[in-house]
Formats: structure tokens, C-alpha cells, sequence
């Protein structure tokens, strides 16, 4: 009989398996560069409105499908205008200065605030500046409580780029890229098994010690088990990054109307939104980061869809 063989449980690509500690991950600004000739931020909050079915037109250069209507999955993401809580001074790597530059009310429920905004006086020595946005989420259908997070500026000049943006809203014309990484994250699915978790085989059924287990936990010596061996815990709520997504349109709900009856478990849309080719990790409501494409491929930047009508 030939001998059984099989790639081990339990793949070490994302680990440890453990719930994210915040809800829009932290994101590596200094590699964010996709293009250096675009002035504006490198950051958008939306939140997760459903997935539809949206009729567009193939405009890319010699694709089999040119000229042609399609229908593409989609996703919509809510994207209510931003505004500045602080500007961040870094050097060398390193916080040297974070000078708050809004005191607003809606702030009040995830940071303490000062009596009074401080003066901009800006450090002598810096060699980048970043700005930490909030959401203004009131403006959406689904919460009042703001989402806050560090966003990477691109500009020749970005003190003054960055003054420019205090006491503004910011709103999805301010975000000038049409490829996209989308990052947040998945649907908790809390304490699961081994064979949901790492798809596992089922043991025989007259198993003494549980089908849904684990054959062996490891041998007698070394006296412990090991962190490769794989276990129930948590699944789910795992940061991911879905790279190289397209964004089809992005408008606000007054020039263009998509809501038809509303997205199931989210309502109605009531801001500006963004329309993304494919699926976006996370259930309705979920936050997501949108930042410019990390590592580009031609494929994805060749396609060029023209959006036309969007089908639920």
C-alpha cells in the first residue's frame, strides 16, 4: 500500500490567530508611493455598505471584451467626509511633535480633548509630516462614534499642504487614486474548533478522545506542546489586506443615487461612497482603510471599466 502523505495543518502564514487589538490597522506610510505626482492624503475611512452586481463597459486596450457591457461584483463602501484632529512631526523615524487642531465635540467619545486648541507652532527639526483624520461618521445612517486614523500626505511642500486641510472637511474628491489596497478587518467568527479553524480532518468515528481534535498534540519529549500544533481558539477579526482593487466610481449620494431600497443589515447611504471591483473583508458596517496601491501589477493597472448602472 503507498504511504499516505499530506501538507502539514495549520499554515504559519498569519500569525498568531488572535482577535486585532484595533479595528483600522496601522499602515506603513514611507512605502506608500504609488504616485509620487499626486498631491493629496493617502488615506480614506469608509465603512462597508453590501456587495451588488454592476453593469459597466470594458475600455481596456486590447481586452477580448472591448467595447463590451459586463456585469462585475462589486462592493459599496460608505465614505462620509474627514476632518484633521492633529498633525504629527516625525524625524528620523521618530514622534517629535503632535499638535492638536480640533476640539470638536463628536472627538469627546474617543479622546480627551484640551480646553482649547494649542497654538500651530510646528518643531525646528522634521523630516515628515503625517495627520491623524477622523471620520465624520454622523453623517452616516449607522453611527455617531468617530473613527480615528494616521493618514500619509503627498505633496512637494506638505507643511503648507497640511495647513491647507485644518478646520476642512475632507471629503472622497480629496482622494485621488482609482487602485487601491483596502484594509481592515474579517468577520469575527469567535472560539472554533480545529477543523473550522485550520480545516483539519475529521478523526474515525470510534475515536476515543474526539473526532474534532487533533490526532496528537506532539510527541512525549520535549514535555510541552508546541505553537505549530494546531488548535481551537479564535477565529476570525484577523487583520487582512485585500491588494489591487479598483475603484469603479466614487461620488456623492446627491449627484448620483444608488441606493434603490437600501443595503440589507446597513440601510440607506446618506453620504459620498466609493464602488470597488470585487469583495472587501468584513461584514456590513465594518470599517476599512483605503490606501493607494502597495505593490502595483499591469494587469491592474491596465483596466480601465467604465461604470454604468449598479443591479442589487
Amino acid at each position: 500500500m503507498a504511504k499516505l502523505s499530506k501538507p502539514r495543518e495549520g499554515s504559519l502564514q498569519f500569525w498568531p490567530r488572535g482577535r486585532a487589538e484595533k479595528f483600522l490597522p496601522r499602515v506603513n506610510w514611507d512605502v506608500v508611493k504609488f504616485d509620487a505626482k499626486t498631491e493629496g492624503i493617502l488615506g480614506f475611512i469608509a465603512y462597508k455598505a453590501g456587495m451588488a452586481t454592476a453593469q459597466v463597459k470594458d475600455s481596456t486596450d486590447k481586452s477580448l471584451t472591448a467595447g463590451k457591457k459586463m456585469f462585475v461584483p462589486v462592493t459599496v463602501l460608505e465614505a462620509p467626509n474627514m476632518k484633521l484632529y492633529s498633525v504629527r512631526f516625525y524625524n528620523k523615524g521618530q514622534v517629535v511633535k503632535d499638535i492638536i487642531v480640533s476640539t470638536d465635540k463628536e472627538l469627546k467619545r474617543v479622546v480627551k480633548l484640551p480646553s482649547a486648541v494649542p497654538t500651530f507652532e510646528p518643531p525646528k527639526v522634521f523630516d515628515d509630516i503625517r495627520i491623524i483624520v477622523y471620520s465624520l461618521s454622523k453623517q452616516t445612517g449607522i453611527k455617531k462614534t468617530p473613527d480615528i486614523a494616521e493618514i500619509g500626505v503627498n505633496a512637494p511642500n506638505k507643511l503648507e499642504f497640511v495647513k491647507s486641510l485644518i478646520g476642512k472637511e475632507i471629503s472622497v474628491k480629496d482622494f485621488k487614486y482609482n487602485l487601491v489596497d483596502v484594509r481592515g478587518l474579517t468577520t469575527g467568527k469567535g472560539f472554533s474548533s480545529a477543523v473550522k479553524r485550520y480545516g483539519i480532518s475529521l478523526k474515525q468515528h470510534k475515536s476515543e478522545k474526539g473526532v474534532r481534535r487533533p490526532g496528537s498534540l506532539g510527541p512525549w519529549h520535549p514535555a510541552r506542546v508546541t505553537f505549530r500544533t494546531p488548535m481551537a481558539g479564535q477565529l476570525g477579526m484577523f487583520t487582512r489586506v485585500h491588494y489591487n482593487q479598483k475603484i469603479l466610481i466614487s461620488a456623492s449620494i446627491s449627484e448620483k443615487d444608488i441606493n434603490g431600497t437600501g443595503f440589507a443589515h446597513y440601510g440607506k447611504i446618506t453620504s459620498s461612497y466609493f464602488i470597488v471591483h470585487g469583495s472587501v473583508q468584513g461584514p456590513e458596517k465594518r470599517q476599512v482603510l483605503l490606501t493607494p496601491s502597495l505593490r502595483p501589477t499591469k494587469k491592474q493597472v491596465k483596466k480601465k471599466f467604465e461604470f454604468q448602472e449598479l443591479i442589487k
